[in-house]
C-alpha cells in the first residue's frame, strides 16, 4: 500500500510538471490560432479581442494556467478552437481506438519477441539464431513511417487484402460484424507497429538468456537432469521476466508518441491524428488535452509495470 500512494502522489506530481512545461512551450510558440483570423480583412480587431476574451486569452499566463488546471481537476478541457465542441468529449470519442492498437501492439510484442529472443540464445550460432538476429536487425532498423508505406503498396495496392485508410468500411456492419470489420482495417497499423517494436525487445532479450545460460545455477539445473521444458520455467522466464516487464514500461511513451504518425498515415481517426491536425491548426484546448491524457496513460502504464515488477521481485520492496 505505501508503494502504491508512492506511485500514485508521483503520478500527480509529474502531471503537475508536464502541464506546466507544455503550457509555457505551448504559448512560447510563434504565431496562434488567431493569426488566421488577423490576415482576414473582413475580421476585425474587436472581433479577434472578443474571442480571446471568450477563451480567456486575454488574461495573464499564470491565471490562464490556474483557471486551465483547475478545470482539468474535473475533467473539463474547455472548447476546441475549430470545431467549437467539448475537448474531453473529442478525446473519449478517439482515446479507444488508440488504446486498443497500443495495447494489442505492446501484447504481441512481448509474447512474439519473448519467443524469438528465447529461441535464438537456445541456437546460439545455429541458422535460426542467424535469421531471426537478421530480422531484428531490420526491424530495428524500419521506420514506421516507411515501413507503413512499405504495407500499403504491397497489401493494399498489389495484392488488395487490407483497406489503404480508415476505421470501417463504406456499408454500415453491425454486431460482431462491426469488430470484425474494424480489426480488418486496423490490421495494416498494428502490423506496423509490431514489427517496429519487435527488433530491439528480441536483441535485448536474446542477450539476457545468453547471460542466464552462462550462470553457475543454470549449469547446476543442467547436471540435475531436468528436462528443457523445467529449465525453460523454472530457471529462464523467472529471470527474464523483471528485466523485460521494466523495458515494457519505459517503451510505452515510444509507442503511443508512434500512432500519431501511423494514424495520420491510415487516416484512423484516433487521439494520435486528433494531437496532429490540432497542432497544425494551433487549436490549443486540444493540443494540451491529449498532452495530458496521453502523459497519464504513459505514467499509469510505467506504475502498473513498477507494481507487476514488484510482485515477480518481492525483495525490491525492502528499503
Amino acid at each position: 500500500m505505501k508503494q502504491l500512494l508512492k506511485k500514485i502522489f508521483y503520478i500527480f506530481f509529474m502531471l503537475f510538471f508536464i502541464s506546466a512545461i507544455s503550457f509555457l512551450a505551448i504559448h512560447a510558440a510563434p504565431n496562434s490560432f488567431f493569426a488566421a483570423g488577423e490576415l482576414n480583412p473582413n475580421m476585425t480587431e474587436e472581433a479577434i479581442a472578443t474571442l480571446k476574451a471568450v477563451y480567456g486569452l486575454d488574461k495573464p499566463l499564470l491565471e490562464q494556467y490556474t483557471d486551465w488546471v483547475t478545470n482539468i481537476m474535473t475533467l473539463n478541457f474547455g472548447i476546441s478552437f475549430v470545431s467549437g465542441q467539448d475537448v474531453s468529449a473529442e478525446i473519449l470519442k478517439r482515446l479507444p481506438v488508440t488504446l486498443v492498437v497500443n495495447i494489442v501492439s505492446l501484447v504481441a510484442v512481448f509474447i512474439m519477441s519473448l519467443y524469438l529472443g528465447i529461441k535464438a540464445a537456445l541456437n546460439y550460432e545455429k541458422k535460426s539464431d542467424y535469421i531471426i538476429r537478421q530480422i531484428s536487425l531490420v526491424s530495428f532498423s524500419m521506420p514506421s513511417f516507411y515501413l507503413a508505406l512499405l504495407f500499403i503498396i504491397f497489401f493494399s495496392l498489389m495484392l488488395g487484402l487490407f483497406p489503404i485508410s480508415g476505421l470501417h468500411s463504406i456499408e454500415p456492419k453491425e454486431g460482431f460484424a462491426y469488430y470484425l470489420d474494424m480489426a480488418w482495417h486496423l490490421a495494416l497499423p498494428i502490423g506496423v507497429m509490431i514489427f517496429v517494436g519487435l527488433g530491439s525487445m528480441v536483441i535485448y532479450i536474446r542477450s539476457l538468456t545468453l547471460e542466464i545460460l552462462k550462470s553457475d545455477y543454470y549449469y547446476f539445473a543442467l547436471s540435475r537432469g531436468l528436462a528443457k521444458k523445467e529449465l525453460l520455467r523454472y530457471y529462464i522466464l523467472p529471470n527474464l521476466l523483471p528485466p523485460i516487464v521494466t523495458l515494457l514500461g519505459l517503451s510505452l511513451p515510444g509507442l503511443i508518441g508512434g500512432s500519431v504518425i501511423l494514424e495520420s498515415i491510415f487516416g484512423i481517426e484516433g487521439m494520435g491524428q486528433l494531437f496532429y491536425m490540432s497542432a497544425m491548426s494551433r487549436d490549443y484546448p486540444i493540443i494540451m488535452g491529449t498532452l495530458i491524457i496521453t502523459a497519464f496513460l504513459t505514467l499509469l502504464g510505467n506504475m502498473i509495470a513498477d507494481l507487476i515488477l514488484l510482485k515477480l521481485n518481492p525483495y525490491m520492496t525492502r528499503g
